[in-house]
């Protein structure tokens, strides 16, 4: 519990959140057609990208156990807002760590990550954190066969672009320009979450209202 707090609490407040600039589009009325989409950056976006509902950034880094816990306390929700064109919601995959084995493993997922389709990403996500080394900070892992494999259960083949791990480099670039402390870190229209972001009742009350979703 501490360290999941901690992991939060690290979470630099200067962070800006350009996805509330970039997807927040104020009078324009909904498509009603949600998709997922890769942005430049690396990051993916789920969301009418018509709509004007709330923009949620999710900075996570995939050998992090924290974030994994989160994915599994709230995920569903997180999906099913969007399903439902109530968030938008941003996936910002990064690497936090800086000590072996934990930074490469790190790398080594995100990278695959950026040559899974995006029509595949998000079974792809559920694969990895479902795979996750353990301990943490000791176990290596997500190996490239190990990745190449999950790529395949998530329904995409990218054998090779796992291999040669062609994004890491990108991927490192794009996580530099980040200011970030600490993994999970969530943001709500710019505004910084804490346990809340754990809780799914928590955080769907704050970003409907209060109102409850219907699917």
């Amino acid at each position: 519990m501490k360290k999941r707090f901690m992991a939060v609490a690290l979470a630099c407040a200067a962070i800006v959140v350009l996805g509330v600039l970039a997807f927040s589009r104020p009078g324009v009325s909904s498509s009603g057609e949600v998709t997922l989409t890769r942005q430049a950056d690396g990051s993916m976006v789920l969301a009418d990208l018509g709509s004007d509902a709330p923009v949620l950034d999710v900075y996570e880094d995939f050998d992090c156990p924290v974030c994994k816990d989160m994915h599994t306390k709230v995920d569903a929700t997180i999906r099913k807002l969007a399903q439902a064109g109530k968030v938008k919601v941003v996936f910002h995959t990064v690497t936090i760590f800086r000590d072996e084995p934990s930074r490469s493993n790190s790398v080594r997922a995100a990278a695959a990550a950026r040559c899974v389709p995006a029509e595949n990403w998000l079974a792809f996500r559920d694969e990895v954190y479902a795979m996750q080394p353990a301990p943490h900070g000791v176990a290596s892992g997500y190996s490239v066969e190990e990745l190449i494999g999950a790529a395949r259960k998530a329904g995409a083949s990218v054998d090779s672009c796992v291999t040669s791990q062609t994004y890491a480099q990108a991927h490192l670039a794009e996580t530099a320009k980040i200011p970030l402390e600490g993994t999970p870190t969530v943001v709500l229209d710019g505004q910084l979450l804490g346990n809340e972001a754990f809780d799914p009742a928590a955080l769907e009350r704050l970003i409907t209202g209060g109102v409850g979703v219907q699917v």
